[in-house]
């Protein structure tokens, strides 16, 4: 199996050192696959734009697998707008963007304000076609102190 890997970063995504088979077996679709979903989430939950992302990103049909979320782009952004109303300080960071074929892979730090510790989020993206048709997610909050030293989110190496 092929991946690519991606660092978001504000200027824009940036390839992280992977292995020389998976480099040179990229498929520009994953490329273009990884940077859409990217920019999705970036003008949905960074702009606070969900319905504007929703009309440029999500196919014809959204399949969502969030067991708490309907099927369909109007009731992501219809949830989206009431909740950034309420939240005008959520942000979400990019720590990680992996592309395998139709799928992407986010791996999210969202909070709510700047002192609020957070969710680790994975989102997983399926395109059909340069659009986004199917989503899944995973979400943990993020404990203030962990056993290991570790952040859920750096790609430190422990000693």
């Amino acid at each position: 199996m092929k991946t690519l890997l991606i660092a978001a970063t504000a200027l824009g995504l940036t390839a992280l050192s992977t292995p020389a088979a998976a480099q040179t077996d990229q498929s520009p679709t994953e490329a273009a696959n990884a940077r859409i979903v990217a920019d999705f989430y970036d003008m949905a939950f960074n702009r606070h734009q969900p319905t504007q992302a929703a009309r440029l990103y999500i196919g014809d049909r959204y399949i969502q697998h969030n067991p708490a979320v309907p099927n369909g782009a109007a009731a992501f952004y219809g949830y989206f707008e009431g909740f950034f109303k309420d939240h005008p300080q959520s942000r979400a960071t990019i720590h990680r963007v992996i592309a395998d074929g139709d799928l992407v892979a986010l791996h999210v730090h969202s909070q709510e304000t700047p002192d609020d510790p957070g969710r680790a989020i994975v989102d997983i993206f399926r395109l059909e076609n340069g659009k986004i048709v199917e989503h899944f997610d995973v979400i943990q909050a993020v404990p203030r102190t962990t056993a290991n030293g570790n952040t859920m989110f750096d790609g430190d190496k422990a000693d």
